[in-house]
C-alpha cells in the first residue's frame, strides 16, 4: 500500500467514527463504559487487597481491617453487577454490529446509479470491500473493533501507569546516603520516567512496524478470499457436470491450508519477537528492581509492593498492546480508503426539480428526439439517431436481433441512463428536468431476470411496506393467479392465514410455499399492475417459456393492462402480432415502424426475421404451433 500520512489516518478514522455513530449510536457508549468499568473493577480489587495486606502486616488495626474487608466485598459486588449488566448490553450491540455494517453497505448500494451497478470495476471494488470485512475485519468493521480495543488498552495503560508513577515517587522517611539516598530522591524517579518513556517509545515503534508487516501479509488473505469466493459461486449443476470441485478445493487450500501470507506472519513474529522481548524484559527488570529498592527503604508496605509489581507488569503489556492497536488503525486506513472510494462514486444523473404532473386522464406523451447512446468506457454506439413518439394507450412491440439496442432503448426510456446525444421529452419537456424519483414512478417494468423475494405474496405484489389486500388480489387474479389464490385460501383456513400472508419459498419461513416458474412470472406481472404506472414494460420476462405460452401471456396482459401504454420486447415475433405498432431495431437504429401486416408486406428486416423464425415452426391441426426438433 502507498504511504499514508497521519492526517489521512485521522481524517479516515473520524469519518468512520461518524458513520458508525449514525448507524450504531449506542455501541461505543456502552462498550467504552463497560470496558473502563471492567478495568477499574480489576484495579479496585488489587488495591483493596494491597490495603488489607499492608494492614495485616503492619498495625493490624481491627476497625480498619473490617472497613477494608467490607469495602472489598460490597465494592466488588457493585462492580460485578454493573459490569455484568453493561457486558450483556454490549454483547447484544456487538452481535448486531455486522448487521449494522451490512445496512451501511446496503444503503450505499441503493444510492448508486444504474451505471455503477453495471460497471465491472465497481462490482470488483464492492467485492474487495466485502472480502476485507469478512476475512481480516478491515475497513469499517476494523474501526469498530479496533477503537474499542484501543479504549480498553488506554484504560489499562492509564491505570497501570498511575500506580507505577506512585511507586516511583513514593519516598521513605529517614536519612539515606549513597545509592539508596539517590533512589529515594525525586530526581531518580524523574530519570526512571525518562527511561520508561524511551523503552515505551521503542516498544511502540517496533510493535507498529511488526503489525504493519503482518497486515501486509494478511492482505493476501483478502485477495485469496476474493478469488475463492468467485469460484465458490459456481456451485450448482455446472459444478457436478464438469467436476469443478478440485479447482475450487485447490484454490481453498492455496489461501487457507498452505498460504504464503501465514508464513510471512510467522516469520515477522519471530524476527520482531527476538527484538522486542529483550528490551521488554530489561524494562521490567529495571522497574522491578527500583520498586524493590523503594520497598527496602520502607517507602511502602508488602501489600503495596505486590500491587506495584503487578501494575508494572500490566503497564509493559499495555504498551505492547497499544502499539498493536495503533498499527491496526494505521494499516486499516488503506482499507477505509477503498471503502470510501466506493462510497464516493459520483452520481452523474442530473436531478431535476420539476414535479411530474399527476393526470387523472393519464394523458402523457413520450418523444425520442434524435437520441444516440453509447455506454460509459466504450466508443461503440449502441443507438443512433432514434426519433419516435408514443402516447398513453399505445400497444407497442419492440423486436430485433440480439445487440440491436432493444433493452438499451428501454433503459433510456426509464432513465436508467441519459442519452449521449439528443433528448427524450415527456409532454414536450426534457425528462432530465423532472424530479428523478417522480419520473421513475411513471414506469412499471418486468425484466427478463425479474426478482421476487422470500417475503409474503402480498409484499411481493405491493413491493412496499404494507399493501391493499383487495387491490393485490385483483392484480393477481388479472395476472392469472386466481386458482393459486383459491388453493392458498383453503390452506389458510386451517392455519389462520390469508393467501397473501404465505411467504414465497422457504428462504425466510419454513412454512413458505414453493411457486412454479410460471406462477412467479404471473406474480411479477401482478406487481407491475399493482403499481398502476401509466407505462408498463415487459422486457422478455417470458423468455424461458415456449412460444405458445409466451404469446398467451402477452396477449392476456395486453388486455388487462387496459388504457396503459404497454411496451413488449420479445425475440419471438409471433408473440407480438397482437400489438398495434411494432418497432424493428437493427444495429442501433429503428429501421421499421408499423403493424404486422404492413411490415410483413415490405421486403425489410421484419420480414427477414419472421421468415427465419417461421422455419422452426409447423402448423398442426387446430391451428396450434409446435417447435420442430
Amino acid at each position: 500500500m502507498a504511504k499514508i500520512t497521519l492526517k489521512e489516518d485521522l481524517s479516515c478514522l473520524w469519518r468512520a467514527v461518524k458513520i458508525w455513530r449514525g448507524y450504531a449510536p449506542k455501541y461505543w457508549s456502552f462498550a467504552t463504559v463497560q470496558r473502563v468499568l471492567q478495568r477499574v473493577s480489576a484495579y479496585f480489587s488489587l488495591t483493596m487487597s494491597a490495603l488489607l495486606l499492608d494492614e495485616i502486616s503492619g498495625s493490624k488495626d481491627r476497625d480498619r481491617l473490617i472497613l477494608f474487608a467490607c469495602l472489598t466485598v460490597f465494592g466488588g459486588f457493585l462492580f460485578s453487577v454493573f459490569t455484568r449488566l453493561l457486558r450483556m448490553k454490549a454483547s447484544v450491540l456487538d452481535s448486531q454490529s455486522y448487521y449494522r455494517y451490512e445496512q451501511i453497505i446496503f444503503d450505499e448500494n441503493c444510492r448508486l446509479q444504474f451505471e455503477h451497478l453495471e460497471n465491472p470495476d465497481v462490482r470488483l471494488l464492492s467485492e474487495k470491500i466485502d472480502a476485507n470485512s469478512r476475512t481480516i475485519y478491515g475497513g469499517l468493521m476494523g474501526v469498530l473493533y479496533n477503537v474499542s480495543n484501543t479504549v480498553d488498552t488506554l484504560t489499562e495503560l492509564i491505570l497501570s501507569l498511575s500506580l507505577t508513577v506512585a511507586a516511583l515517587f513514593a519516598g521513605a522517611s529517614g536519612q539515606f546516603y549513597g545509592l539508596l539516598g539517590f533512589l529515594n530522591s525525586p530526581l531518580s524517579a524523574c530519570l526512571m520516567l525518562l527511561v520508561i518513556g524511551g523503552f515505551s517509545a521503542l516498544t511502540v515503534k517496533l510493535g507498529v512496524i511488526r503489525r504493519s508487516r503482518e497486515n501486509e501479509a494478511r492482505s493476501e488473505l483478502s485477495l485469496g478470499s476474493l478469488r475463492y469466493g468467485a469460484y465458490g459461486r459456481l456451485f450448482g449443476p455446472d459444478m457436478t457436470i464438469f467436476g469443478l470441485h478440485p479447482i475450487v478445493l485447490e484454490e481453498y487450500r492455496k489461501y487457507t491450508l498452505r498460504p504464503s501470507w501465514l508464513l510471512k506472519v510467522q516469520k515477522t513474529g519471530l524476527v520482531f519477537g527476538a527484538l522486542d522481548a529483550p528490551q521488554n524484559a530489561a524494562m521490567q527488570i529495571l522497574i522491578h528492581l527500583y520498586v524493590a529498592a523503594k520497598a527496602f527503604c520502607g517507602a511502602f508496605g508488602l501489600g503495596s509492593f505486590v500491587l506495584y509489581q503487578g501494575a508494572i507488569s500490566r503497564f509493559v503489556g499495555a504498551v505492547n498492546d497499544l502499539a498493536m492497536n495503533l498499527a491496526e488503525l494505521r494499516f486499516n486506513t488503506g482499507y477505509l480508503k477503498t471503502t470510501y472510494e466506493y462510497f464516493d462514486l459520483p452520481n452523474r444523473m442530473y436531478q431535476g426539480t420539476l414535479a411530474v404532473e399527476k393526470r387523472d386522464d393519464l394523458d402523457y406523451e413520450i418523444e425520442f428526439k434524435d437520441v444516440s447512446f453509447r455506454y460509459p468506457r466504450t466508443d461503440a454506439w449502441v443507438l443512433r439517431h432514434i426519433s419516435m413518439k408514443f402516447k398513453i394507450g399505445d400497444k407497442i412491440a419492440i423486436v430485433g436481433e440480439n445487440g440491436s439496442g432493444k433493452t438499451t432503448f428501454i433503459k433510456l426510456l426509464c432513465r436508467l441512463y441519459d442519452p449521449t446525444e439528443g433528448k427524450i421529452l415527456l409532454n414536450g419537456i426534457d425528462i432530465t428536468r423532472y424530479r428523478y424519483e417522480e419520473y421513475l414512478g411513471l414506469f412499471s417494468v418486468v425484466f427478463q431476470d425479474f426478482n421476487l423475494f422470500g417475503f409474503s405474496l402480498g409484499d411481493n405484489v405491493s413491493a412496499g411496506l404494507g399493501y391493499d389486500e383487495a387491490r393485490a388480489r385483483d392484480c393477481l387474479e388479472r395476472a392469472g393467479m386466481g386458482e393459486k389464490l383459491k388453493g392458498l385460501d383453503q390452506k389458510g383456513v386451517e392455519e389462520g392465514k390469508s393467501a397473501l400472508d404465505y411467504c414465497m419459498g422457504r428462504e425466510y419461513d419454513i412454512g413458505g410455499i414453493d411457486f412454479s416458474g410460471g406462477e412467479e412470472q404471473k406474480t411479477a406481472l401482478a406487481r407491475a399492475l399493482y403499481k398502476g404506472a401509466p407505462f408498463v414494460i415487459l422486457d422478455e420476462p417470458t423468455a424461458n417459456l415456449d412460444p405458445i405460452a409466451e404469446a398467451a401471456v402477452y396477449e392476456n396482459f395486453n388486455k388487462i393492462a387496459q388504457n396503459h401504454t404497454t411496451v413488449f420486447i420479445s425475440h419471438r415475433l409471433s408473440s407480438c402480432r397482437f400489438c398495434e405498432r411494432i418497432l424493428v431495431f437493427d444495429k442501433g437504429r429503428i429501421v421499421q415502424d408499423g403493424g404486422h401486416e404492413a411490415l410483413y408486406a415490405e421486403a425489410g428486416k421484419y420480414r427477414e426475421l419472421w421468415d427465419a423464425q417461421a422455419g422452426y415452426y409447423r402448423k398442426e391441426g387446430g391451428g396450434k404451433q409446435k417447435i420442430l426438433g
